[in-house]
């Protein structure tokens, strides 16, 4: 008789997956085949088929925000702890891992429901698990029972027992959230998390009245991690001195969590202190990196990791170190893509590496960069037409070919209409100002100055109230009062050129390519002194510059003699003498794949070292008789010619024995086939549920070196097999550079792959 794959589950799964108890399960009436696989998704309904689905770690170098809680089992505390310690930093996904742990252990735990509420970021999952915790919410303290009432005001859903429901308005809502969390604060006013809470709602609104509150919480821990991210959220922007001092400790409460650093370089940037700036966001990355490489995830789910990496890359252009800038924007357009979160929206992995490229070879005049397409690999998407026009004609504008910058001016111009879409309403200031920059170039290289130097003027004044807008780093690359103060220069215009890199400097502080053009303007203007100090402070913030910055040679050919000076409200650290290594490695790289330890349909050891040198597909599905699994692989086979163009081998792993995967079965699906029975290899793959103790859909690509370089993991099959041999393609590409250049030793994780 053959042996169903569910069979061998543990009965404690069984129960789960069919909701039944021990007693009643032999009396139940057999389950379809479509009712049995659907192993994979959450008994619970589809709000658990999203997030985490492995067991949560304790966290080092992470200081807990204790928050006592009603539950039936002591270890929930813990768990309840990080959880609510790791939303104070606004790491959601893995608070959810904590709190999804706490149902583990305790399946009635009222708060650790309410956790998953905030936790979860979309709507529809939040209502589900909010549901839950008030179902509970008579079973645990007033205390408690407040907290979900509170979030039960604010959140929109058609549940009854939440007053208002989607009639509701969305401001009286949360004018009632916040009136009961208030409620809660009086009530109860030595629990600081209730204080904590309420000054996030009240960020930027009161901010005089929320840092009085954040004070309380700080005299009475001043450890606490969501008390000092909440005050620099609190002054970001030019007030950010008012949270410096929560700048120089938030990271260290915090140590595996990006954010935590991140934010301090907010502050920093604005107060132009770029040495620590560069530290902190640089922290940030590495944060990421480690956590990637440890927990085998990939940039494009890692919530944070491109802001991350595109802030640092400008804070690094603000520091005159375009090498280091230009590699990190190619780190991030050599990133996994990823259907979900790499498509045509606005803020991508991809985008924002375009973005970041664009910005450093604008700065640092590279233009032969700006024109290599296959770097950029502009899509056919309105945004990148018109990037791609723009930075096309500041290229040739560059190279002193007015042909072609004109031609690539009418391309931008041309997309007129397609800006005026309503998906494209976010592009429009950035192309008028585009438009307005580029249209004053070409008068002033074709003659017109005067003309040229009005429009550019104009432009300037546009890009400031853009950079006002949105410097999360600015999209705009370049900061055009210093495009106007150089050309004022080159038309013999210094007192107007110093009128307009002081601007600049209001607009960036220490800005370094505004202090080069101020100590020449100011220079040829008679004010020696003047210069000087603009000279002393660009060798302080430029003391790590590349060697041959154009920018930097004309400030050092003025024969201008200064000590270096720092400006900033602190001292500073130096960038590059900080080591930083301890939060993680200084690149991106793909993680090892685990190791493989199957065999298959002949009995045969299946391990990943006989496949090196080749890339891998690597499925991991329920089983057979699961309809949808077999149409996946049946979709993949088909594809069989093609695969083995792209030199890839196809592994399919299931809990079915070798004997069901012999035969016919085997050679219409056209992989090898893997027995995995008692699912050792699912769980080093993260194609298990340690929650519901249940198996996953994987679909995994291993590159020829034994790296992860893209994965799918949830509750359904991946089907979408074009994109995959797009990235199989990018991936041939990336791997052929490498080895080109010999470069790939650099880009090998540590420690060594099990193949």
């Amino acid at each position: 008789m053959r042996t169903q794959p569910w069979s061998r589950l543990p009965v404690l799964a069984l129960i789960a997956l069919f909701g039944v108890s021990s007693a009643a399960l032999a009396q139940q009436p057999t389950p379809s085949i479509e009712e049995k696989y659907k192993i994979g998704h959450s008994r619970h309904g589809e709000a658990y088929d999203e997030g985490p689905r492995e067991k949560p770690w304790l966290m080092q170098g992470l200081t807990l925000t204790p928050f006592p809680i009603t539950t039936k089992n002591p270890e929930v505390q813990k768990w309840f702890d990080q959880g609510i310690t790791l939303l104070h930093s606004f790491w959601f996904y893995e608070a959810e891992r904590s709190f999804r742990w706490c149902l583990k252990l305790d399946p009635d735990c009222a708060m650790a429901y309410w956790g998953l509420a905030r936790a979860a970021e979309d709507q529809k999952r939040s209502e589900a698990f909010l549901h839950e915790a008030i179902k509970r919410k008579d079973q645990v303290s007033e205390r408690e029972r407040l907290y979900i009432e509170a979030w039960a005001a604010r959140l929109k859903t058609d549940l009854p027992e939440i007053a208002g429901g989607n009639h509701e308005s969305f401001g009286k809502r949360n004018g009632e959230f916040k009136a009961k969390l208030e409620r809660l604060v009086m009530k109860y006013p030595d629990d600081i998390e209730a204080k904590s809470l309420l000054a996030l709602e009240n960020l930027a609104n009161n901010r005089v009245g929320t840092e009085l509150l954040l004070r309380q919480v700080l005299a009475k821990d001043p450890r606490h991690p969501g008390a000092h991210h909440y005050r620099i959220h609190n002054w970001d922007g030019k007030d950010g001195g008012f949270a410096i001092d929560s700048c120089e400790i938030y990271g260290s409460l915090a140590l595996p969590v990006g954010h935590a650093h991140h934010m301090p370089g907010h502050i920093y940037s604005d107060l132009g202190m770029w040495h620590e700036a560069g530290i902190a966001m640089d922290a940030a990355t590495r944060a990421e990196r480690q956590y990637m490489l440890k927990r085998m995830a990939f940039p494009f789910n890692t919530w944070n990791y491109a802001h991350n990496q595109n802030y640092l890359t400008y804070i690094q252009t603000q520091l005159g170190m375009a090498d280091a800038a230009i590699r990190g924007a190619r780190q991030l357009l050599a990133a996994p893509l990823d259907p979900k979160y790499n498509g045509p929206g606005r803020f991508s992995i991809h985008y924002q590496g375009q973005i970041a490229l664009m910005r450093a070879l604008i700065r640092f005049e590279r233009w032969s960069g700006l024109l290599n397409q296959s770097v950029f690999n502009w899509q056919e998407v309105t945004r990148d037409k018109m990037n791609r026009a723009y930075s096309e004609a500041i290229a040739h504008l560059g190279l002193n070919d007015k042909e072609r910058a004109a031609r690539s001016y009418a391309a931008h111009a041309a997309l007129k209409d397609e800006i005026a879409k309503p998906d494209n309403k976010w592009l429009e200031e950035t192309w008028k100002v585009q438009g307005e920059e580029l249209k004053a170039r070409l008068a002033l290289v074709n003659g017109e100055v005067v003309n040229g130097l009005g429009i550019l003027s104009e432009a300037a004044r546009l890009e400031a109230a853009l950079h006002e807008t949105f410097d999360d780093p600015p999209f705009y690359p370049t900061l055009l009062y210093n495009v106007l103060g150089r050309a004022y220069l080159e038309h013999k215009s210094p007192a107007l050129a110093v009128t307009a890199f002081e601007k600049a400097l209001t607009v960036v502080n220490t800005d370094g390519f505004a202090l080069s053009g101020l100590a020449e303007a100011y220079l040829a203007v008679g004010e020696k002194e003047k210069a000087r100090d603009a000279y002393a402070r660009l060798l302080h913030v430029w003391s790590d510059a590349d060697a041959d910055l154009p920018q930097m040679e004309r400030a050092r050919a003025l024969g201008l003699q200064a000590a270096l000076r720092d400006a900033s409200p602190r001292n500073q650290r130096n960038y590059k003498r900080t080591s930083l290594d301890s939060y993680g490695p200084g690149e991106w790289v793909a993680y090892a794949a685990p190791k493989l330890e199957a065999v298959d349909a002949e009995n045969k050891r299946v391990t990943l070292d006989e496949y090196r040198g080749k890339n891998v597909v690597l499925i991991f599905y329920i089983g057979r008789e699961c309809s949808h699994c077999v149409g996946q692989l049946k979709d993949l086979a088909r594809r069989a010619e093609e695969m083995k163009a792209l030199e890839v081998e196809v592994l399919a792993a299931s809990s079915n024995p070798p004997e069901e995967n012999a035969g016919e079965f085997a050679r219409e699906m056209k992989a090898r086939l893997l027995s995995d029975v008692s699912f050792e290899n699912a769980h080093r793959f993260k194609s298990y549920d340690d929650f519901e103790e249940i198996p996953l859909h994987s679909t995994i690509l291993i590159d020829k070196q034994g790296r992860v370089h893209w994965a799918r993991h949830g509750g359904a099959p991946f089907t979408d097999f074009d994109f995959l041999v797009k990235e199989i393609k990018r991936l041939n590409g990336l791997q052929e550079a490498q080895a080109a250049s010999g470069s790939a030793a650099s880009t090998t994780p540590p420690g060594s792959s099990q193949r």
